[in-house]
Parts: structure tokens; sequence; C-alpha cells
């Protein structure tokens, strides 16, 4: 019989970007002035080999009131705004920033780093220069690859402001979207893996049907996302989709199944994944292993963010 533990542990030799959760942690020990400074330059650089997207109106609808209370403040006031987000103080824009999504509070920073580049919002004083350990950090995240750079920067400012609950409260999400009609959905091809559940898993997350995907698992299935916990239930991974895939679009390539332990089956598969957050040819290199009951359902699904480019290649058993 399958244990969670158990079911994280099929496919071990797929190699995760063990970089990603390295840096954040790295990240993480810089003071909040370099953490601040390190964001900035970090969507320079980005910015000139990966098209971060504008924040779409109804996703800042959430954030308008703050950016606006930061806007019309005085330089030295943004700046302290900032430096308590990030040093994680209790204040009410603290506690308002950590009960927004993921996507509200990458928005918020885009529109802070277009307002710091139109002079509007205290820029970063002229002259300075990153600490050596904000410098390293900087450098350790010019050298991955891109889709680990969206992952970092995601890292970076999703633990800002401060949340008493750390997690247990309720999360402001986004407006979720309408699934797209039956009619307009295109259908993923998985080359050597052919089953209904996997592809119905990725048809109906491409289509933003979160309540029809949810009933591909088992009361009691888990999803693992990359570098997390697993999450454990169909009600906490429904909230999962909702808040923090709504707009993905999964590119899966190829893949392959071998019958396991109690007629249930493993499936790994291989591919991409495009955020609404970047450019259409920007995408994530991950896997998905997949563990199936008897009857179809998903007991366990893990998404790895691969090491490299050529772990979507490396499918041998």
């Amino acid at each position: 019989m399958f244990t969670l533990e158990k079911a994280a542990q099929i496919f071990p030799n797929t190699r995760s970007a063990d970089e990603v959760p390295a840096i954040t942690a790295r990240f993480r020990l810089l003071s909040a002035e370099d953490q601040l400074a390190l964001i900035w330059y970090a969507y320079l650089e980005m910015g000139t080999t990966i098209t971060i997207a504008a924040p779409g109106a109804a996703r800042m609808q959430f954030a308008e009131p703050v950016l606006q209370q930061i806007k019309a403040m005085d330089f030295q006031a943004q700046s302290q705004v900032m430096c308590d987000l990030a040093n994680r103080t209790d204040t009410a824009i603290g506690r308002t920033y950590a009960n927004w999504s993921v996507n509200i509070k990458l928005g918020f920073w885009y529109q802070l780093g277009q307002w710091m580049a139109a002079g509007l919002v205290a820029p970063i004083p002229e002259g300075y220069q990153l600490s050596a350990n904000a410098a390293a950090v900087l450098n350790s995240v010019k050298a991955v690859e891109q889709g680990q750079q969206i992952t970092l920067l995601r890292n970076f400012v999703v633990d800002m402001g401060y949340d008493p609950a750390k997690g247990e409260g309720q999360r402001v999400m986004e407006p979720v979207v309408a699934p797209t009609p039956e009619e307009l959905r295109k259908k993923v091809f998985i080359e050597g893996v052919i089953n209904p559940t996997v592809n119905a898993y990725m048809d109906r997350l491409n289509a933003n049907d979160f309540d029809a995907l949810i009933d591909l698992f088992l009361v009691d299935g888990a999803l693992q996302p990359p570098f997390q916990k697993p999450i454990v239930g169909r009600e906490a991974i429904l909230r999962f989709f909702r808040e923090d895939c709504q707009n993905l679009r999964l590119l899966p390539e190829r893949g392959y199944a071998e019958p396991t332990e109690g007629d249930y089956t493993q499936i790994k598969v291989t591919g991409k994944v495009q955020t609404p957050w970047f450019g259409a040819g920007i995408g994530m290199n991950v896997a998905w292993r997949f563990l199936l009951n008897p009857e179809g359902k998903i007991y366990f699904v893990a998404i790895d963010l691969l090491a490299s480019p050529a772990e979507l290649l490396k499918l041998a058993r």
C-alpha cells in the first residue's frame, strides 16, 4: 500500500534544479536593502532576455489602493514601505501584501518598477553598490536558465510582508477566470503516453477548468509543487489551482508509464510550463510524476523544476 512519503519517491532519478532553493535561501539571508536592490537589478537583467508581461487590470484591482497610497508618499516614506515589506515588519501594508496571491504580488512589484523608472517612486540611490553577498546571489541568478530565473523572482517576493497566520489566513485571490469553452480547447499530445487521466489533467488545467480538474484526484490525493511540501486533499489542491495556476500553459512533450505495486500506475511526463507573466518563448522545464490508483484516479502528482533542458530528454527507465 502506498503512503504519501513512498509515493513521493517514484522516479527517483529525476534531477530537479536544486540551485533554486539554494539561491532562494541565500537571498533571504541578505539585508532588506540588498534584497530590494537585487530584485530591481534582476528585473533589469532579466528584462534584456525575458519579456515581462504587463499585469492585467482585474489582477491589479486588489493592489491598486496600496499602490496609490505609496505613490502619494515622499521618497523616504516609499523606501521605508519597501524595506518594511522585505523585513516582514508588522504594518498595515505588510498585512495586506501578505494576503495577496502570488500573481498580485508580482504585479505590485512590476508596477513599482515601472514607477521607479518613471521617477514616481524612490529609485535605487545613485552610486549604490550591492554588497559582496548580494552581488554573488545576483550572479547566481544570471547563471541559471531562464525558467529557473522566473521561479527565483517569484520566490524573492512571495514571502515578503507580514502574515501573522503564516499562510493559514485567507488569501486574496484574483478573480477566477471562466473555463475555456470545450469547443475552443486544444488537446495535448504526449509522445509515449496514452492515458486519459494524465491527458485530462493537462487539458483541464490549460482550460482553467479547475472544478473538473479536481475530480481527477482521490479525496485524499496530493499534489507537490516544486520545492514545497505536498498539498493534501481536494479542497486544499483546488485552492492551490485557483490561487497559483490560472492561465498557465502546460506543454507536455513525452513520457512513459509503467505498472507498480497494487495495480497502481506510475507515469512520468516532461515538457514545459509557460506562465502569464513572461513571454510565450520562455518556459520552465518541468517533469510531472503521477501515481494513479487502479481506477485511474490521481493519488499523487509531483511537479519538478528540472535541473537542465537535457533532463527533458532523459526518460530511460
